[in-house]
């Protein structure tokens, strides 16, 4: 089994609210994310908190036992990362990792990535939209060590680096796999609002 690991530790200080509550089609960001994650093959899920961890856990009914609260969020991502990584229990064969701030994914771009994943054993297993690489992507359990060893200035890039010939990539239409919404005016692009 899979787990599913969406990351929504950051401070959100350029778009100034949580951008895991931020609304898009009805629903909030991490609501989003959390029903994209709901497959067969996934058994776990955390949902890494940090900076707005309450008022995160009120917006979004969430299960207690699916989260982690990064108390060293201020690291950056990789903290995030890692703290998942010592949450989850010893049978998972990699993790899905979700960014709060990528959410225009579909259900069936991960169960694209979930099914390539089981198909080839490749350590790592991304989308590309037009050749560029985006998320969420799957690490397999084989790496949690080397990115809990990740140096924090690098982050996760360290370990996709170090396993480039061993990267499956998912093509997919959905340009959202590259859309990194962190300000207001991504955020305006993206609902078509304009000043």
């Amino acid at each position: 089994m899979l787990a599913a690991v969406i990351l929504s530790g950051g401070e959100s200080r350029r778009m100034g609210s949580p951008k895991a509550l931020l609304p898009y089609q009805g629903r909030p960001f991490l609501q989003h994310l959390l029903d994209i994650t709901h497959h067969p093959k996934i058994g776990v899920r955390r949902v890494v908190l940090g900076a707005h961890a309450e008022e995160i856990a009120r917006g979004v009914r969430l299960d207690p036992a699916e989260v982690v609260v990064n108390a060293d969020w201020e690291k950056g991502q990789l903290s995030s990362i890692q703290a998942a990584v010592r949450s989850l229990p010893a049978n998972t064969d990699g993790m899905l990792l979700c960014l709060v701030d990528h959410p225009l994914v579909s259900g069936d771009l991960a169960a694209q990535l979930i099914d390539k994943f089981y198909q080839t054993g490749a350590a790592i297993v991304l989308p590309t939209y037009e050749g560029r690489r985006g998320h969420p992507l799957i690490f397999s359990a084989a790496l949690y060590d080397e990115l809990l060893a990740a140096p924090m200035d690098i982050g996760a890039r360290a370990v996709v680096h170090a396993h480039a010939a061993e990267i499956v990539s998912v093509p997919t239409s959905e340009e959202g796999v590259l859309l990194n919404l962190n300000d207001p005016e991504a955020l305006k692009k993206l609902t078509g609002e304009t000043d």
